[in-house]
């Protein structure tokens, strides 16, 4: 594949190539022998499933959400969905390590974090990414450890707020991301390191306008997400509709964190319009707490328009307002396998991750370590194969499939950079990564 992108990741390979060169021969010499300590200014974020190996991949999904209140803030319990992202990932680098043909000889592993689709959170794991999680650091010259980040490349995030804040900082470390969600901006110059496994938003918008018009709905109203996701988007789909010839009645904006206040006004906007078609580009987080503020006064019927982020989840299934609501999704795809892995799972191993323990006590309504609460004691009768909810249900394999392939396009770059040089020095090995990954899976 060539083009624009390739072109100047070549100029930039190049340049940096200069540059290390120039770094090796005037870096620090071996002279240097007074100590310098160093540590980590907090605490680092809590692993939550974790393999070592000789390239640790990085993950990061929105398996819990944080909401805030003007008395508290608060998590909403486990997305189980989320989690079944996350062991799509662990299960793809399983079957990575399992072949002959793909990294003979090395050992993929893999640190997954929970991002509770906070940005704030986002950033942090991001830097962990980049410099590790060691408390202490002793190095004869500076607190730079090396040049070698903690993991070569990173999968996720599959919300957009939390992706794009740890995209800016993947990006000055010179580490692959392999975004699931859809963002309109992928400027190279930029974002050099960024990546996407689905098409910008922009085309999403055209289409979701082009079905409006389909059904003869010229009179709707809007809402979207405060985020680049609902703002660019949510753009896109306006600048098209007065293309298609649709009058907008209202376009409403809101984050899940506001004050409830403006949540009730958003709510009654849409309870006193005279338009019974609304467009919802809003993430899962933004659309599930709107969706709770309408059914305590429903509105009348509304035919709802949405966004690939809500219109596919199990979730929305619960609100009887969503009946008819159509919008466009990833392909539904079917990875062989991955139902058997994720019901493979004893108490015993769930014990070894917090979040296969909090996922097993929240299904089973026990606890595995005997604590307090009020929960009886996991006593083995628990079946994991008659759970019926989003981790176990793979008949709607859609982000799932990217998470799977964007593991294995990571894993095929790794092998391209190894196998042709192993004496490679790990500036040279981010630089060529992130080629690999632009010019031939981008």
């Amino acid at each position: 594949m060539t083009g624009p992108g390739c072109k100047h990741i070549m100029q930039l390979t190049s340049a940096l190539l200069i540059f290390v060169s120039v770094l090796w021969i005037n870096g620090p010499t071996a002279n240097r022998t007074d100590p310098v300590s160093c540590r980590l200014w907090s605490e680092p974020q809590m692993l939550g499933l974790y393999m070592n190996g000789d390239f640790v991949i990085g993950g990061l999904f929105s398996i819990h959400y944080i909401l805030r209140s003007e008395q508290n803030t608060y998590t909403r319990p486990m997305d189980f969905r989320q989690l079944r992202f996350a062991r799509a990932m662990e299960f793809a680098i399983q079957e990575i390590n399992n072949r002959t043909d793909l990294l003979p000889g090395i050992t993929l592993g893999y640190q997954i974090h929970d991002s509770c689709a906070a940005v704030a959170m986002s950033v942090k794991v991001a830097f962990q990414f980049a410099n590790g999680i060691e408390p202490f650091l002793n190095e004869t010259d500076s607190c730079s450890k090396s040049a070698a980040a903690a993991v070569p490349a990173v999968v996720g995030e599959s919300n957009s707020p939390p992706s794009i804040s740890m995209t800016r900082i993947l990006g000055l470390f010179g580490i692959p991301q392999v975004n699931l969600s859809y963002i309109k901006w992928c400027d190279k110059r930029q974002y050099p390191a960024f990546l996407r496994t689905v098409p910008s938003d922009h085309y999403q918008a055209a289409a979701l306008a082009k079905m409006v018009k389909y059904f003869g709905w010229t009179w709707i109203g809007a809402v979207r997400s405060d985020t680049d996701y609902g703002n660019y988007g949510m753009a896109s789909f306006l600048k098209a509709a007065q293309e298609e010839g649709i009058c907008v009645e209202y376009s409403e904006v809101f984050y899940r964190t506001d004050p409830r206040s403006k949540l009730e006004r958003v709510a009654n906007v849409i309870r006193r319009s005279t338009a019974r078609v609304i467009v919802a580009f809003l993430a899962s987080g933004e659309a599930r707490v709107l969706l709770e503020e309408l059914t305590r006064q429903p509105p009348p019927h509304i035919q709802w328009i949405g966004s690939d982020a809500w219109i596919t989840h199990p979730e929305f299934l619960r609100f009887n307002m969503c009946a008819g609501a159509i919008g466009f999704g990833v392909p539904r795809s079917v990875i062989p396998g991955l139902r058997e892995f994720l019901l493979d799972l004893s108490p015993a191993q769930a014990l070894k991750s917090p979040l296969l323990t909090e996922f097993w006590e929240s299904s089973f309504s026990c606890s595995l370590k005997g604590s307090s609460g009020g929960a009886r004691e996991c006593d083995g009768s628990e079946d994991i194969r008659a759970l019926q909810n989003p981790y176990t249900d793979t008949s709607q394999l859609r982000i799932t499939n990217l998470v799977y392939k964007a593991t294995y396009a990571i894993a095929h770059a790794i092998h391209g950079v190894i196998c042709n040089d192993t004496q490679i020095h790990q500036y040279i090995f981010s630089i060529k990564l992130c080629y690999i990954l632009i010019c031939k899976f981008a």
